[in-house]
């Protein structure tokens, strides 16, 4: 079996490309040029066992040349620009990825070897929440450029099941994390200042919206989830999901407290780090993959964010 892995240098990718070698993949990659050198960090430790592409989602010709070159049977796409402040930031760019990016894969996929097609969905597509927990079925309301642009993903993935009969599934995937987060992200911009705090290099870690309510898993359990939608009999659609949520104040007490610190003498919140519109509550309801697919996660919350802070107090030690 071969699979292309869009976005393969991320978070999700590293460790969807551990799980495909393990059961005996062909693991074929696309990365931007740019992502030739710090940002393959993630997987140093893969690279004598994948073949890397240099390509643009956003360029049709390259991907096409990509696809045709592999004819995978499978393409998982996750590729995007996932960061959602950004996407208030620069829409047009955030646009771009990712929606041209996906349609492009989708369209040359139709055309060349009509491979299996997983979308990274997201959470942030129920946006300001209809109801809870958000299933399949509920609307969705996005608040950010971002979560548009993957409801548009869906419905472009949608269009070609129903259309021209593609195998295309979408996950719609709440928030996951691991020690391979992004700084950038919220979760990881907290363990990762609890280890230069307990180190003594800051002393203050400024945040935004501390009410805001997350439903959390790990990388881990929900690339899992990807390969399992891909190997049923069907084509669906799935909420991924592990119907807690907790809010970014319990987070930063939990990850706090792993070092031995009160996250109330540290933690400040500070308007430029506030959204022009936030989702408030997320949490997701996801009876339907794990009854029709035996999904579940295995690592708890509790467990997640120990992983991250032992991991972030090695990383930043020296």
């Amino acid at each position: 079996m071969k699979a292309l892995i869009t976005g393969i240098s991320g978070q999700d990718g590293s460790y969807l490309a551990e799980l495909l070698l393990s059961k005996g993949y062909e693991v074929y990659g696309v990365v931007r040029r740019v992502a030739q050198d710090y940002r393959l960090w993630r997987i140093q430790h893969l690279l004598k066992d994948i073949v890397l592409y240099s390509g643009s989602v956003e360029n049709y010709a390259s991907i096409f040349e990509i696809i045709r070159s592999v004819k995978p049977d499978e393409i998982y796409h996750l590729a995007a620009q996932s960061f959602v402040a950004d996407s208030f930031l620069d829409e047009f760019t955030t646009m771009k990825i990712n929606n041209v990016g996906t349609h492009n894969i989708l369209a040359a996929n139709r055309v060349i070897s009509k491979a299996k097609f997983y979308f990274a969905a997201s959470s942030e597509m129920f946006g300001n929440v209809l109801e809870t927990p958000q299933k399949e079925t509920t609307p969705f309301n996005p608040r950010s450029t971002y979560g548009i642009s993957k409801c548009t993903g869906f419905y472009l993935a949608k269009h070609f099941r129903e259309a021209y009969g593609i195998f295309a599934c979408s996950g719609i995937l709440f928030n996951h994390e691991s020690p391979r987060r992004g700084l950038e992200f919220v979760t990881r911009k907290i363990t990762s200042s609890v280890a230069n705090i307990f180190y003594g290099r800051e002393k203050k870690l400024l945040l935004g919206n501390m009410d805001a309510k997350r439903d959390w898993g790990h990388s881990e359990d929900y690339v899992e989830a990807m390969w399992m939608m891909l190997q049923h009999d069907k084509p669906d659609d799935y909420v991924v999901a592990t119907g807690e949520t907790n809010s970014v104040d319990t987070f930063c007490k939990l990850a706090f407290q792993e070092a031995g610190l009160n996250y109330k003498d540290y933690v400040e919140v500070s308007e430029q780090f506030k959204r022009p519109s936030d989702v408030e509550l997320l949490v997701g309801d996801s009876s339907k993959i794990r009854n029709t697919l035996g999904w579940s996660p295995k690592h708890s919350l509790e467990s997640l964010i120990s992983e991250m802070v032992k991991s972030d107090l090695e990383t930043f030690k020296f």
